[in-house]
Protein backbone atom coordinates (compact mmCIF):
# COMPACT_ATOMS: atom_id res chain seq x y z
CA UNK A 1 0.00 0.00 0.00
CA UNK A 2 1.18 3.51 -0.73
CA UNK A 3 2.37 5.60 2.19
CA UNK A 4 0.48 8.83 2.93
CA UNK A 5 2.35 11.61 4.76
CA UNK A 6 1.16 15.07 5.81
CA UNK A 7 2.95 17.90 4.00
CA UNK A 8 2.52 21.27 5.71
CA UNK A 9 3.19 24.60 4.01
CA UNK A 10 4.08 27.70 6.00
CA UNK A 11 4.43 31.41 5.38
CA UNK A 12 8.03 31.91 6.50
CA UNK A 13 7.94 30.06 9.84
CA UNK A 14 8.43 26.45 8.71
CA UNK A 15 11.77 26.10 10.51
CA UNK A 16 10.33 27.32 13.82
CA UNK A 17 7.31 25.02 13.42
CA UNK A 18 9.43 21.95 12.68
CA UNK A 19 11.85 22.65 15.52
CA UNK A 20 8.78 22.76 17.76
CA UNK A 21 7.40 19.49 16.29
CA UNK A 22 10.81 17.86 16.73
CA UNK A 23 10.84 18.91 20.40
CA UNK A 24 7.50 17.13 20.89
CA UNK A 25 7.89 14.03 18.70
CA UNK A 26 11.64 13.59 19.16
CA UNK A 27 13.79 12.08 16.45
CA UNK A 28 15.99 13.79 13.91
CA UNK A 29 15.34 15.47 10.59
CA UNK A 30 16.20 13.19 7.70
CA UNK A 31 16.48 16.32 5.59
CA UNK A 32 16.24 20.04 6.15
CA UNK A 33 17.23 22.36 3.33
CA UNK A 34 16.87 26.03 2.65
CA UNK A 35 16.29 27.62 -0.73
CA UNK A 36 19.85 29.00 -0.67
CA UNK A 37 21.11 25.38 -0.57
CA UNK A 38 19.38 24.55 -3.85
CA UNK A 39 21.64 24.54 -6.92
CA UNK A 40 20.25 26.97 -9.47
CA UNK A 41 21.49 29.11 -12.29
CA UNK A 42 18.77 31.64 -11.46
CA UNK A 43 19.28 34.05 -8.55
CA UNK A 44 16.85 33.63 -5.67
CA UNK A 45 14.32 36.38 -5.06
CA UNK A 46 15.39 38.67 -2.21
CA UNK A 47 14.27 37.49 1.20
CA UNK A 48 13.76 33.84 0.25
CA UNK A 49 17.29 32.52 0.85
CA UNK A 50 16.69 31.28 4.40
CA UNK A 51 13.18 29.94 3.86
CA UNK A 52 12.78 26.16 4.15
CA UNK A 53 12.70 24.42 0.76
CA UNK A 54 11.94 21.02 2.31
CA UNK A 55 12.06 19.34 5.72
CA UNK A 56 11.32 15.73 6.72
CA UNK A 57 10.76 14.52 10.29
CA UNK A 58 10.02 10.81 10.78
CA UNK A 59 7.48 10.45 13.60
CA UNK A 60 6.92 6.68 13.32
CA UNK A 61 7.92 3.74 11.13
CA UNK A 62 5.02 4.56 8.82
CA UNK A 63 4.79 8.35 8.94
CA UNK A 64 7.01 11.25 7.98
CA UNK A 65 5.87 14.80 8.75
CA UNK A 66 7.09 17.03 5.92
CA UNK A 67 6.89 20.70 5.10
CA UNK A 68 8.22 23.82 3.41
CA UNK A 69 7.79 27.56 3.23
CA UNK A 70 5.96 29.23 0.38
CA UNK A 71 6.48 32.68 -1.05
CA UNK A 72 4.87 35.03 -3.51
CA UNK A 73 8.31 35.23 -5.11
CA UNK A 74 7.88 31.59 -6.21
CA UNK A 75 4.41 32.24 -7.62
CA UNK A 76 2.51 30.92 -4.61
CA UNK A 77 0.35 33.22 -2.58
CA UNK A 78 0.95 32.57 1.13
CA UNK A 79 -2.31 31.92 2.94
CA UNK A 80 -3.20 31.28 6.52
CA UNK A 81 -3.79 27.69 7.55
CA UNK A 82 -7.05 26.28 6.28
CA UNK A 83 -9.73 24.51 8.23
CA UNK A 84 -10.39 21.86 5.60
CA UNK A 85 -7.98 19.29 7.09
CA UNK A 86 -6.41 18.18 10.37
CA UNK A 87 -3.38 16.07 11.13
CA UNK A 88 -4.73 13.06 13.03
CA UNK A 89 -2.46 11.12 15.39
CA UNK A 90 -3.46 7.67 16.65
CA UNK A 91 -1.30 6.71 19.61
CA UNK A 92 -0.33 3.38 21.15
CA UNK A 93 -1.04 4.43 24.76
CA UNK A 94 -2.94 6.89 26.90
CA UNK A 95 0.36 8.35 28.14
CA UNK A 96 1.57 8.93 24.58
CA UNK A 97 -1.73 10.64 23.70
CA UNK A 98 -1.43 12.94 26.72
CA UNK A 99 2.23 13.75 26.00
CA UNK A 100 1.62 14.60 22.36
CA UNK A 101 -1.59 16.55 23.06
CA UNK A 102 0.04 18.64 25.79
CA UNK A 103 3.23 19.19 23.81
CA UNK A 104 1.73 20.08 20.44
CA UNK A 105 -1.08 22.23 21.86
CA UNK A 106 1.36 24.28 23.98
CA UNK A 107 0.94 27.89 22.89
CA UNK A 108 -2.03 27.01 20.69
CA UNK A 109 -5.79 26.81 21.22
CA UNK A 110 -7.53 23.67 22.47
CA UNK A 111 -10.85 23.28 20.63
CA UNK A 112 -11.84 19.99 22.31
CA UNK A 113 -10.03 18.91 25.49
CA UNK A 114 -8.41 15.48 25.56
CA UNK A 115 -11.11 13.38 27.24
CA UNK A 116 -12.62 9.93 27.29
CA UNK A 117 -15.40 9.78 24.73
CA UNK A 118 -18.64 7.85 24.32
CA UNK A 119 -17.11 5.92 21.39
CA UNK A 120 -14.39 4.34 23.55
CA UNK A 121 -11.43 6.58 22.90
CA UNK A 122 -9.36 9.27 24.52
CA UNK A 123 -9.71 12.11 22.01
CA UNK A 124 -9.01 15.83 21.71
CA UNK A 125 -8.47 18.56 19.12
CA UNK A 126 -6.49 21.80 18.96
CA UNK A 127 -4.95 24.40 16.69
CA UNK A 128 -1.22 24.65 17.30
CA UNK A 129 0.63 27.95 17.62
CA UNK A 130 1.43 27.81 13.88
CA UNK A 131 -2.24 27.50 12.84
CA UNK A 132 -2.20 23.75 12.08
CA UNK A 133 -5.25 21.71 13.16
CA UNK A 134 -4.53 18.47 15.03
CA UNK A 135 -6.54 15.56 16.43
CA UNK A 136 -5.09 13.13 18.98
CA UNK A 137 -6.75 9.77 19.53
CA UNK A 138 -6.14 6.66 21.64
CA UNK A 139 -8.57 3.76 21.19
CA UNK A 140 -9.07 1.84 24.41
CA UNK A 141 -9.98 -1.34 22.53
CA UNK A 142 -7.00 -1.88 20.25
CA UNK A 143 -7.78 -3.67 17.01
Amino acid sequence: MAQVNPYLTFNGNCEAAFLFYKSVFGGEFTYIGKFKDMPSEQPLPAGTEDLIMHVSLPISKETILMGSDTSEAFGQQPVTAGTNFSVSINTESEDEAKKLFEGLSNGGKVTMPLEKTFWGALFGMFIDKFGILWMVNYDYEQK
